[in-house]
């Protein structure tokens, strides 16, 4: 019974508006006021962000924060993919026949996440992450490879929770929230960075929205408030770093493992 009702309050508060409304409260001066309080409450390590706290001029503007120079050591290798996002892997695996298996305990057909998109076919063998952003994590994203733009989709949609209780009670969350996904090509093939937003996350948007290009670890896009990145790899390209795990955390610029040729 309890689960039903926060099942339904869910639904009624994850409509567009709603974080609309929050996302204009966070864009508003009075919300700078919140700023140490959001700080010690999600124990925020505020010393890495590029300026004080008290020169951010609201709470969304410090949320979306970038980081001092150097902070995330970036892996260079040619062939490295690396995390896009500091973030804990809830999910990762082979992609099978363009199903994304138990991802807490639901399964994800890759055509209804990227709404069709004829890109499909090449993911539907391929490997893929789950990297949720907490509020506590930096929420920049970053480029996890170097490449260029092969197409940017946009899907509105709603706006759940992409916590545990979310993912766990609430039927196809990442199929039914609002995405960005932007497809890179690179030496290897291509990777889709599917970005999904989430309750209270008022915008997903790119850095340069004229950018057609990336080096590993270029700023790419950011999310106002937490919410989720699912990483693909195009089918038989890439090889994940030995012991990696589910409820690993990872920070941006961490290697999560190699690319290579087709097989």
């Amino acid at each position: 019974m309890v689960k039903q009702l926060l099942r339904l309050m869910t639904e009624l508060s994850s409509h567009r508006w709603l974080s609309r409304l929050m996302g204009s409260f966070s864009h508003s001066r009075l919300s700078r006021f919140l700023i140490p309080v959001f700080i010690k409450t999600y124990q925020i390590p505020s010393a890495q962000a590029e300026k004080n706290p008290g020169e951010y001029h609201t709470l969304n503007e410090f949320f979306s924060r970038r980081l001092k120079p150097g902070t995330r050591p970036i892996a260079t290798d040619a062939d490295a993919l690396v995390s896009p996002v500091d973030a804990m892997i809830t999910a990762m695996g082979d992609i099978s026949s363009g199903t994304i298996m138990n991802v807490k305990g639901q399964d994800y057909k890759i055509e209804d996440l990227l709404n069709h998109s004829p890109h499909l076919e090449l993911y539907k063998r391929g490997f893929f992450f789950v990297l949720y952003l907490s509020p506590t994590d930096y929420h920049r994203i970053h480029s996890p490879l170097t490449g260029h733009k092969v197409e940017s989709d946009h899907i509105r949609g709603r706006a759940y929770p992409v916590n545990d209780f979310g993912m766990r009670h609430m039927k196809g969350v990442l199929n039914r929230n609002e995405r960005l996904i932007t497809y890179i090509a690179g030496d290897y093939g291509e990777t889709a960075v599917v970005k999904v937003g989430a309750m209270n996350v008022s915008s997903i948007g790119y850095t340069d929205a004229n950018a057609t290009e990336w080096q590993i670890g270029d700023d790419l896009a950011y999310f106002e408030f937490g919410s989720t990145v699912v990483l693909l790899m195009e089918s038989g390209t890439f090889t994940p770093r030995p012991k990696l795990e589910v409820n690993t955390k990872v920070k941006m610029g961490e290697l999560l493992g190699t690319l290579h040729r087709p097989l």
